[in-house]
């Protein structure tokens, strides 16, 4: 049976969307907002689709480019947002179960373990240019060579590549390109969160790096911090005496990953309360990162 227009459209879409999602989250960092854009993507390639008889030749392509100019056509909204947001924003969490043959311990498979899609690197990403941002992703989490990331921009490569290298020197001298071992991770976010539930304050400073940050995300709709917290004494204080978990009514803990990492997620009565994930050094196996995402609107997505 002959597909319809729509049929067609339908079908190349849905065999692209998983790569969709993936570039414009990473430029967005937010699901949200990443559904609104594919939601116009797909308008706009229907539309294309039902005004005209020929054959796009490179569907992937032309998908990529409509999705990338609708995200960066979006940064303006979200930049006036981020003006009335209260306390500090962190990237809405992409929270999925350990991938398939893998216990909560072991090694994520590759593509979830991809620091372009970390918790840490996000927060990093977010303090770029939008355009620096899209060259960043383009070419160096999903290989797009400058030719090909010129045409989806509407510019020269003349003019993407010294994007692409203020962005990479900007990126790499904040996040080095290095992971923790899942397990360890798994293993230090268990200790962590046995110490602040017991307010070990000894036990959580053994366990932070001097220069650790603490970031939480409550939106106005939970208690948080309004401003990131330096330093391993502040930051340990701070979680023994005011960030503690022994007020959560039918406190519950479930070990998911986030972002590709094994982290925490803290249940009240079964439902969502908060995202916690660990930016861990490797060569030392302490907590250089902490972020905490307990703004329920930024939860409504994560199953249990």
């Amino acid at each position: 049976m002959t597909e319809t227009v729509d049929e067609h459209a339908t079908r190349v879409f849905a065999d692209h969307r998983e790569l969709l999602f993936s570039v414009v989250y990473n430029m967005l960092g937010s699901v949200a907002d990443t559904e609104d854009v594919l939601q116009e993507t797909w308008l706009s390639w229907v539309a294309r689709h039902r005004g005209r008889t020929d054959e796009i030749e490179h569907p992937r392509a032309y998908l990529v480019r409509i999705a990338v100019n609708q995200t960066l056509a979006r940064r303006a909204v979200i930049s006036r947002r981020r003006e009335t947001y209260v306390g500090t924003w962190l990237p809405e969490p992409l929270v999925t179960d350990p991938p398939a043959g893998h216990g909560g311990e072991d090694a994520a498979a590759p593509a979830l373990r991809a620091e372009s899609v970390s918790m840490a690197m996000l927060v990093v990403l977010e303090t770029l240019t939008p355009l620096e941002r899209a060259v960043f992703v383009l070419h160096e989490v999903f290989g797009y060579p400058h030719t090909d990331i010129a045409e989806i921009l509407g510019r020269s490569a003349t003019a993407t590549r010294p994007l692409a290298h203020r962005a990479r020197e900007h990126v790499h001298a904040r996040r080095p390109r290095c992971q923790v071992d899942p397990g360890v991770q798994r293993r230090v976010t268990e200790q962590f969160l046995t110490a602040q539930m017991d307010g070990d304050l000894a036990g959580l400073l053994a366990l932070l790096a001097t220069d650790v940050t603490f970031w939480s995300d409550g939106g106005g709709k939970q208690r948080a911090a309004l401003r990131p917290v330096h330093g391993r004494d502040k930051v340990a204080r701070l979680i023994t005496s005011q960030v503690v978990l022994s007020h959560v009514p039918d406190f519950g803990v479930g070990y998911r990953f986030v972002n590709g990492d094994p982290s925490a997620l803290i249940l009240s009565a079964g439902a969502p309360f908060a995202v916690l994930v660990l930016d861990i050094d490797p060569s030392t196996a302490r907590i250089k990162g902490i972020y905490a995402v307990a703004n329920p609107d930024k939860l409504t997505r994560i199953d249990t």
